[in-house]
């Protein structure tokens, strides 16, 4: 019979940690976040206690064949679209370069690489077989923006029955929209920690 896991506790063989879009391309807001130094240290943390590491990064043809076709009302920055403030079609010009994950973070060979081409990291991606053919059943993800890619991701997770751990120290964003998913939305779905709560839950688990 199934029986609920300690919520202070994680087993580094079966946890996983989703860094969610730390790109080049997102440079400038990750670190006027300030998160950087927590992500770095987060990541390191893992590696050495061995959980597996995932990168979960945008990832689109540059002729757009793979964009999204939704219509929104505003770019991120909150500014409606107009016909001065097109919606775009494609990626920008110099896109694909900027795919890569930041360098501070040090993707490595033996991590996992997720290329998406929708906000969800489980979205049409290797993400969810990979960890079950591994035996994850805990994932701490990091990263942004908070109210978009990690809550998508963190809400389609909860519905693949892992459980979702979200790092808030870690994750990116609007200050705003991060205090009210990491305060009132992400509590009622998953478990918030910060990056110092993680060494003592993988201790627990050892």
């Amino acid at each position: 019979m199934w029986s609920r896991p300690d919520p202070n506790v994680l087993v580094a063989s079966r946890t996983a940690l989703v860094v969610f879009d730390m790109l080049e391309c997102y440079r400038p807001e990750i670190e006027s976040s300030g998160v950087l130094p927590q992500a770095r240290k987060l990541v390191e943390l893992c590696r050495d206690a061995g959980v597996l590491v995932c990168f979960a990064r945008a990832d689109h043809r540059t002729d757009g064949a793979d964009f999204s076709r939704v219509v929104a009302d505003t770019d991120r920055d909150f500014v409606p679209w107009t016909a001065d403030n097109p919606q775009p079609s494609r990626p920008s010009e110099n896109g694909p370069k900027d795919y890569r994950s930041l360098a501070e973070l040090g993707q490595q060979p033996g991590d996992i690489d997720v290329p998406k081409h929708r906000w969800n990291a489980f979205h049409g991606t290797a993400l969810d077989l990979t960890l079950r053919v591994q035996n994850i059943d805990s994932v701490l993800i990091i990263g942004g923006s908070t109210h978009v890619g990690v809550a998508s991701t963190v809400y389609a997770g909860r519905d693949l029955d892992y459980q979702m751990i979200v790092v808030r120290d870690a994750c990116t964003g609007r200050r705003e929209q991060r205090d009210y998913f990491c305060d009132v939305i992400f509590p009622r779905m998953c478990r918030v920690r910060t990056v110092d709560d993680i060494p003592a839950m993988l201790r627990a688990g050892i």
